[in-house]
């Protein structure tokens, strides 16, 4: 993917997931996706190349910063739960629209039952069975 179509790709995923919501706290330079008030997904540009930050798994999040040259760990975030995602070689729609749903996921787990727009457990897995 090229780094033009990362944003737009992450973009258009987050839109997309119940509860969603696009805020700008730290400025118009970083856009900020977030449910039920607690973030899932950041964007901005680092030097001048585009970025997206999202939530993964521990366990998660160091293969795939084996795997991939352009997944380092989060930027300006805590380096053990978030990743930082940029357009590269081996870096796909596919992949994205994996990344986003599953810091959602993840996000989503943590809110008290009654606030949370969908199972955790069980969102997203059609869509990937499917695939």
């Amino acid at each position: 993917m090229n780094t033009s179509t990362l944003h737009k790709t992450a973009a258009d995923c987050a839109e997309q997931l119940p509860g969603a919501q696009l805020e700008h706290p730290f400025g118009p330079d970083w856009e900020v996706y977030k449910v039920r008030g607690k973030v899932f997904m950041l964007m901005t540009e680092v030097p001048g190349r585009p970025v997206v930050i999202l939530k993964a798994d521990p366990g998660e999040a160091d293969a795939l910063r084996e795997q991939c040259s352009h997944i380092t760990r989060g930027y300006h975030m805590n380096k053990k739960h978030w990743i930082t995602a940029e357009g590269g070689e081996g870096v796909d729609r596919k992949l994205v629209e994996e990344l986003v749903t599953d810091s959602y996921r993840l996000v989503v787990a943590h809110l008290p039952r009654a606030e949370r727009p969908v199972d955790p457990r069980t969102y997203g897995t059609s869509r990937r069975a499917a695939r």
